[in-house]
Parts: C-alpha cells; sequence; structure tokens
C-alpha cells in the first residue's frame, strides 16, 4: 500500500492543491445572506468591538442558543485579517475542507486506498457537503467534529490498533467530542454515546462500552467543555436553563422553534444533498450492513449506526432544518468508498453514473422555469441573472457524469469517481455562486453601502417591526429594536431598557433626537406614512426601507471626498434593483 501510495502521490497533491484553490477560492465573492450568514458574522463581529469574548451577544443583546467555539474562531479570523466575506465564512469552509481529508484518510486505514480515494471524492463532490461549506452556519463545524471523532473511535478500536495506538485514537475521539459539544451543544456527546450503546446490542458486544474508556474520556470532555459553560453561568446566571432546557430538550420535543417539518422531511434533503451518488446510496448503506469474517470490531457497521441513528434522531425531532442532517455525510461517503471500492472490479462502476446523467439533463430544461419563483419582493430580472449560474453547474454535472461513464467503462474506476465528484462541486459552487444574484435583496450589503458613510456612530438607529441579520454586521454597529422579539426575545427579558415594545415609544424616542435612523419593512413605511411620520427616506429595496429624522446636508463638489459623494457610488450597485429609494441629496425632496 505504502509504494501505491507513493506511486500516486504527486498527481494526488496537484489535485489536492487545485480542489484547494477550487474550494476556498470563492469565499469572499458573495453577500452575507441572511438569516444566518447575518447572525453568525455578528456576533463574532460584537466580540470583536466589545472586547467580551465570554458572553455571546446578537445585536447587543445576550444570545445564548448556541456555545462558543465558532465564534470564537470566527472572531480570531477577524482580529488577525479583518472583517470580510471570507474570514466570516473561514471557519465553516476550513472545517469542511478537513472533513474532506479527514474522511479520505480514515476510510484508507479502516477499508484500504482505494476506498479512501473515492470516499474523499465522494464527500468532495455532495451538494449539501459543498454548500454548507461554503455558507458560515454553526452546522460544517460540529459536523466535522462528530465525524471526526466517529472515525477516531473506529480507529481506536481496530482488531490490530496495539494499546498504546489505541488509547491515543480513543482520546483524541474524545477531544473532538468536546470540540463539538463547544461547537452546537449536547448533541456532540448524546448521539455518539447512543450510537456506542446501539452498536453494542447490535453486536452482542456489551464489552464494546468499557473499551471506549467513557471515565477518562467523561473526564477529557469536561476539562476542555467546563470552564466556558461554568465561567458564562457565573457571569449570566439565566444562561443554565435557557441553554440546556429550552435549547435542547423544548428544541427536540416541542414546536416551540416554529422548526416543525414531518417525519419524511429529510428524505429528500438525503437524496439532493448526496447528488451526485444516488446510484450509489443504497448500496453503501448495504455494504455497511455485512459482516467481515473474523474480526471482532466491525466498523463498517458502526458507520452504519451512526448513520441511521442521526438520521432518525433528527427526523422524529419537532425542530428540523436541512443541515441538520450533515454529520451522516462523511459516513456515507465512507461507506459509499467501501462498496466502490470492491464494486469497480467487476467494471461496472459506469452505472452509478447513470442518475447524475438524467439528473444533469433534467436540470437543463427546468433551469427556464426558475424565473416562476419571481415575486413583488424577489423580482423576474434577478432570476434571469440567476439562469447562467445554474445553466452552468447542471452542464457541468452532466459532463462530469457523461466522462465518468466513459472512464467507468474503460476500466478506470477512481477517474471515473474523481469526473463525477468534479461535476456535482461544479454543480454545488454553481448554484450556490449564482444565489448572489438574488443578494441585493436577500442581504442587506447593498443598502447598508448606501447609508453607512452618512450614519455617525452616536446617533441612533432603529430596526422597527422587523430585524435584519446581515445589517448591522455591514453598519458596524447595533440597532435598537421596535417591536420585533422572536430569537432576541431572551436578550430582550434580561435587558429590556435596550428595547421599544411599540411604535408610540419609537415615535417619542424619534422626534426626541436630534438626528436618527430607522430600518422598516415597506408595509411599516407606508403605515407610518399614512399617519403623516416626520421622517425622510434615504434609500430602499423590495425588503427594506432607511429612513432619517432631518434631511441630508448638500454635497461638497465632487473629488473633495464628501460622505454623500461615496453614498453614491454605493448606490451605484442598485440602480438597477426594483422600487429604490433617493439616496443622498435626492432624498431631501
Amino acid at each position: 500500500m505504502r509504494q501505491l501510495i507513493e506511486l500516486k502521490s504527486g498527481p494526488l497533491l496537484a489535485l489536492l492543491l487545485i480542489f484547494a484553490l477550487a474550494w476556498f477560492g470563492t469565499l469572499d465573492q458573495r453577500r452575507l445572506i441572511n438569516p444566518d450568514e447575518g447572525r453568525y458574522s455578528e456576533i463574532p463581529r460584537e466580540m470583536v468591538a466589545s472586547g467580551d469574548w465570554l458572553t455571546p451577544r446578537l445585536n447587543g443583546l445576550k444570545y445564548f442558543e448556541k456555545p462558543a467555539l465558532q465564534y470564537w474562531a470566527t472572531a480570531s479570523a477577524f482580529t488577525l485579517f479583518g472583517e470580510h466575506h471570507w474570514t466570516a465564512r473561514l471557519w465553516p469552509a476550513l472545517t469542511g475542507f478537513l472533513g474532506i481529508l479527514v474522511t479520505a484518510l480514515a476510510t484508507i486505514r479502516l477499508f484500504g486506498l482505494q476506498a479512501g480515494l473515492i470516499a474523499g471524492a465522494v464527500l468532495a463532490g455532495s451538494v449539501l457537503w459543498n454548500v454548507i461549506g461554503h455558507v458560515n452556519t454553526l452546522d460544517m463545524g460540529v459536523s466535522f467534529f462528530l465525524a471526526a471523532a466517529v472515525f477516531a473511535l473506529c480507529l481506536a478500536q481496530r482488531d490490530n490498533a496495539d494499546p498504546a495506538e489505541s488509547r491515543r485514537w480513543q482520546d483524541g475521539a474524545w477531544v473532538l467530542l468536546a470540540l463539538a459539544v463547544l461547537s452546537k451543544g449536547l448533541i456532540g456527546l448524546v448521539l455518539p454515546a447512543a450510537t456506542v450503546v446501539a452498536y453494542a446490542l447490535w453486536q452482542r458486544d456489551l464489552g464494546f462500552i468499557l473499551r471506549i474508556r467513557p471515565l477518562r474520556g467523561l473526564l477529557i470532555l469536561l476539562a476542555i467543555t467546563a470552564p466556558w459553560f461554568i465561567a458564562v453561568s457565573l457571569a449570566n446566571p439565566e444562561f443554565a436553563h435557557f441553554f440546556f432546557i429550552h435549547e435542547h430538550f423544548q428544541r427536540f420535543l416541542t414546536k416551540a422553534h416554529g422548526r416543525y417539518q414531518p417525519m419524511w422531511y429529510f428524505l429528500p434533503i438525503l437524496l439532493i444533498g448526496m447528488l451526485p451518488w444516488l446510484g450509489s446510496l443504497l448500496p453503501g448503506l448495504v455494504a455497511g450492513m455485512r459482516r467481515k469474517t473474523g474480526l471482532r470490531f466491525q466498523p463498517q457497521r458502526f458507520l452504519l449506526v451512526w448513520t441511521v441513528l442521526v438520521f432518525v434522531f433528527f427526523s422524529v425531532s419537532s425542530s428540523k432544518l436541512a443541515s441538520y442532517i450533515l454529520p451522516i455525510f462523511p459516513t456515507l461517503a465512507a461507506l459509499i468508498g467501501l462498496h466502490l471500492s470492491g464494486y469497480a472490479a467487476s467494471r461496472r462502476i459506469e452505472w452509478h453514473a447513470l442518475p447524475a446523467i438524467v439528473i444533469g439533463a433534467a436540470c437543463l430544461v427546468l433551469v427556464p422555469f426558475v424565473t416562476r419563483f419571481a415575486n413583488e419582493k424577489v423580482p423576474v430580472a434577478l432570476y434571469e441573472a440567476y439562469q447562467p449560474w445554474l445553466y452552468g453547474g447542471a452542464g457541468a454535472l452532466l459532463l462530469g457524469a457523461i466522462l465518468a461513464f466513459w472512464l467507468g467503462r474503460q476500466g478506470r474506476s477512481v477517474a471515473a469517481v474523481m469526473s463525477l465528484a468534479f461535476g456535482g462541486f461544479a454543480f454545488g459552487q454553481g448554484f450556490l455562486l449564482g444565489h448572489d444574484s438574488l443578494g441585493s435583496v436577500n442581504s442587506a450589503h447593498d443598502v447598508a453601502a448606501v447609508i453607512r458613510p452618512q450614519l455617525k456612530p452616536e446617533v441612533p438607529f432603529f430596526s422597527v417591526d422587523t430585524y435584519d441579520q446581515s445589517l448591522q454586521f455591514y453598519l458596524k454597529r447595533t440597532t435598537t429594536m421596535v417591536g420585533y422579539r422572536d430569537e432576541l426575545g431572551f436578550g430582550i427579558a434580561q435587558e429590556p431598557e435596550k428595547f421599544i415594545p411599540d411604535i408610540a415609544g419609537f415615535e417619542q424616542a424619534w422626534n426626541a433626537a436630534p438626528e436618527a435612523w430607522a430600518l422598516m419593512s415597506p408595509g411599516t413605511w407606508k403605515a407610518l406614512d399614512s399617519k403623516g411620520f416626520p421622517m425622510t427616506e434615504v434609500v430602499r429595496d423590495t425588503r427594506r426601507v432607511v429612513v432619517r429624522t432631518s434631511p441630508l446636508p448638500s454635497p461638497r463638489p465632487e473629488g473633495e471626498g464628501d460622505d454623500c459623494s461615496a453614498a453614491r457610488d454605493a448606490a451605484s450597485v442598485l440602480k438597477n434593483g426594483p422600487g429604490l429609494g433617493r439616496p443622498c441629496a435626492a432624498a431631501t425632496k
């Protein structure tokens, strides 16, 4: 095996470098999209601005829905490299890329070189892993740590692992689980523990539970996680109840978070997310069921138990989001790698590309119909700008699948898998990069670019009956909430003095301020305008209207660096958008 790795090391390293450039090279190309990207960029920004890295805050209010590890990572990136789109997305991109490497290397150790190369390619080409790896959410980080911990546990329990090696891998697994807990909470411990018990029962090997060294492992986990949980609880006595009871038990057992979906919700998510590997999905799961004779520990079965258990766990939960099942994608990739590495010998691997050929062709046919999703908030012109990217992604999937079919017919199995992975990766990137065509309405970037040069730090800014998650990040400041609570409700309850509960209170604060700004929806603006509310419109799009109390100052001559000139330059990105307001001097009319 070592000779085979050395033989392929040159081309593989070149391919890995090209893939790394493609993976990280697009992080700065898109505006932050609401709600998640705005939220998980703003919390670290506020950490850096305030210097308080202990208590997470969102829009100046305490925010305890998730632990702090990713906030710290992103805040560190902001501190080192500045506040940019790419630094906001660096942590999910980094953990997503490392997840692909870990999956490939662990599968090589467990099932052989060819299985590992295929597994890495499968994960790299999977649409959901690809997309979430380039979006600033918390799901990629926790998925990486959980999957890496599962692989480390498998490596620790291999029959041919010596005691010292087993202990190192086992301790590493517990460290990774601790980081998973610090990424997203108790699922970092509950799901792996349930997997260990389920596997032990299936294999009728209860001694397996003791072989993972649970007491030693829990001490490692507590040593890493307890300091922050204790410190944040001492600083904020309300933290423990909200985080452990509300965010875990109530989220799983009730519909309190408004994310209820039917039991079958994750089935289409899995099928879409595993593109272009639909032809390999079921055979990979079957490969996980097979028992290898002569081995006490069956790693393929452990990976299968993890995959099924996580899928079922989130399916029965009362709170569902598409990215919740992301932790099973690395283990699915490993099982598919195991299956295809043995299947390739029969020279029929090309048939696994057929579903991707059909889907790629179908997507090309369906792209023209995407404009039917247009509405008054997302006009048809934006979807028309999206279409070339969708054509490119679907075409890449189709071409990659056709090439994979041909390579499979030639008996070049790994090359066929790489070609299919390329098609899947390009398909996901086309969908994602093209989505920025809708960014003018799905992000506050363009509106903020207009008003930020005119906005003084000491001037109050209100968010009236709405909350735009990305506005605060782009303005580099918080806003005072008026009427709107939702996910900020807990923080508002802790610090009600930062909140205005109704329009009457807002009007009083507005009239008392020498100068003030406000964000509101077009509907709220219309209602206030009909009552003669004293406000001057500065800029608007189909989702937002920004107003201020007093007219803007007359612009100075061009070339003198006046704020109004800068705002006009920033406003140029909005000129083709529908229903836009009048920035700068025009706003005084």
